[in-house]
């Protein structure tokens, strides 16, 4: 009789089936989550401090576990700011490509991988970046001033104008846009306009060294050898931060100076 109700009670009980949490495959995107959680935050923390390296190291790791958008962008992105500080702009350029490939409307990606593709000389992925970035914010000031930047380095003297103008009517106040439509302007052979920008950049920023000495060469060209000499002092002063055009500002001045 007791073997019977054994068999009876054995036939009768069903197993409850394994939680899904202890599942090996979930187990194994558990574990691979908090290891980019992890990464992630040791990640940050090593951006923040200037920890370059590590930070690199860090994000790497985070793509190699293939995490679901948008960490998998944004680990490509911080992966490639921690490379652009080391300068090591080609491995960069490859992060801010990844980050694009994720997620095609990354903008600062855009706008970092223009920056290194400029300082590694490969001017024209700049460019075709430059465009996709316009065409995608084209209210963007970042986005014309890429495109500008872009130009400018590729002698596309028309492009570069139009962009550095639509950046000022939209922040009359950038230094920076007008220095560059200065250095335009020079290009072009248009020296009047060529200083209104200068100075101009000079009322907003007077300490703006590379737009004194810019304006300089200017009177310089117009045969204003005092107030290029005073331009180049200027800027030599203010270029404590610059060595090089330091010591080029110095060296305009002192050979105004011998010549008179």
């Amino acid at each position: 009789m007791l073997a019977a109700l054994l068999i009876l009670a054995a036939a009768s009980y069903s197993p409850a089936p394994v939680p899904v949490s202890t599942s090996v495959p979930s187990m194994h995107a558990q574990a691979a989550m908090r290891a980019i959680v992890e990464r992630f935050h040791r990640g940050l923390a090593a951006l923040e401090s200037k920890q370059w390296s590590a930070a690199a190291d860090e994000f790497h790791a985070v793509l190699k576990l293939d995490p679901p958008e948008p960490q998998g962008s944004t680990a490509a992105y911080d992966a490639g700011i921690a490379q652009a500080n080391l300068k090591q702009d080609d491995g960069a350029a490859a992060d801010f490509r990844v980050a694009l490939a994720r997620d095609s409307r990354f903008l600062a990606a855009m706008s970092n991988l223009i920056a290194v593709d400029l300082r590694r000389g490969d001017v024209t992925e700049a460019r075709s970046v430059a465009n996709r970035f316009v065409s995608l914010a084209p209210d963007s000031a970042r986005a014309h001033y890429s495109r500008g930047i872009a130009a400018l380095a590729a002698n596309d003297l028309t492009t570069a104008r139009d962009d550095f103008s639509q950046l000022l009517k939209m922040d009359a106040r950038y230094a920076v846009a007008h220095y560059d439509l200065g250095i335009v302007e020079i290009r072009l052979g248009s020296y009047a306009a060529a200083q209104t920008e200068f100075e101009s950049a000079l009322q907003l920023a007077p300490a703006y060294a590379r737009a004194r000495f810019a304006l300089g060469t200017v009177l310089l060209h117009d045969g204003d050898r005092l107030g290029a000499r005073a331009a180049f002092d200027r800027a030599a002063n203010d270029a404590s931060d610059d060595p090089s055009l330091r010591s080029l500002a110095i060296e305009m001045r002192n050979a105004i100076q011998s010549a008179r």
